[in-house]
């Protein structure tokens, strides 16, 4: 497997190797000890979460606030999303910055977001499965969201009027936004 710094500190790609023939085909999508091995993190998943969405549906951007910040091992199983992790940790010299990096079923990416990035993605194709591992339960009190579509953070989503949900539409304004990470 491949690992690929992002282009802010913490950010991960894995290029899993895919053995394909005339059956199909067949990769590993996650082993912990490659995982702590490859990151140099003592990381335990214990929720798996899984969506489909139709395209131009525009999940996030969510996080979760400490005690109960959350790290995410994303990955598409079926079809193809624009992911986005911006980082939020305020003593971070790439505070309020962004990553943008395409996952789908074809190229088989699997992207880690830490804790202390907000998390979204933007779905491009019908019926689309995306999955995420999650280094900590969800709590529902601990739950953050920015605007997706924030002035000052500026994301270049391909896309001006997205399916979005009431929450992520009323999301907080990064101007005002108060984060609890360091």
């Amino acid at each position: 497997m491949e690992v690929i710094k992002g282009e802010i500190d913490g950010l991960l790609i894995f290029q899993p190797r895919v053995f394909t023939d005339n059956r199909g085909y067949f990769f590993e999508s996650f082993n912990q000890e490659k995982f702590n091995q490859l990151t140099g993190l003592d990381i335990q998943f214990c929720q798996d979460n899984e969506s489909l969405s139709n395209k131009n549906v525009l999940r996030g951007l969510h996080f979760q606030k400490p005690p109960f910040a959350q790290g995410k091992l994303v990955r598409v199983i079926s079809g193809k999303v624009l992911d986005v992790a911006v980082d939020i940790r305020k003593s971070s010299a790439t505070y309020g910055k962004y990553q943008l990096v395409e996952l789908s079923s074809e190229n088989k990416k699997i992207f880690w977001i830490p804790p202390g990035f907000a998390h979204g993605f933007l779905v491009l194709e019908e019926n689309t499965v995306f999955s995420y591992k999650c280094s900590n339960y969800y709590s529902p009190e601990s739950e953050g969201t920015i605007k997706w579509n924030d002035k000052d953070l500026n994301i270049e989503w391909p896309i001006s009027n997205p399916n979005v949900s009431e929450k992520d539409n009323v999301g907080e304004d990064f101007v005002n936004f108060v984060s609890l990470f360091e």
